[in-house]
């Protein structure tokens, strides 16, 4: 059975930080590019970062580029977001996302709010 299951959320005031984790199992993930994809209340999918499946390449949506932190450990199966000097408007629902021709998987999601 694939599974994704994020972790890692909770509150966190503005400035903060955060690291969200993304356990993988039942499938290749070494072989798998992975994104996270976050959606804010009333909102559509928003992609915001991604890596390779090495690790050799990450790239992020430009609101977050600077202040969060894609990583994989491919011996754990596991994809990373750390997230720094977060903002009000990062408060979302994050998925984290598994991808290739092989197939596309989804995690539950993990709920961030960010707030003084």
């Amino acid at each position: 059975e694939v599974q994704l299951v994020e972790s890692g959320g909770g509150l966190v005031q503005p400035g903060g930080s955060l690291r969200l984790s993304c356990a993988a199992s039942g499938f290749s993930f070494s072989t798998y590019v992975m994104s996270w994809v976050r959606q804010s209340p009333g909102k559509g999918l928003e992609w915001i970062a991604y890596i390779t499946s090495s690790g050799a390449s990450a790239h992020y949506e430009d609101s977050v580029k600077g202040r969060f932190t894609i990583s994989r450990d491919n011996a754990k199966n596991t994809v990373y977001l750390q997230m720094n000097s977060v903002k009000p408007q990062d408060t979302a629902v994050y998925y984290c996302n598994g991808d290739s021709a092989a197939g596309n998987y989804w995690g539950q999601g993990t709920q961030v709010t960010v707030s003084s």
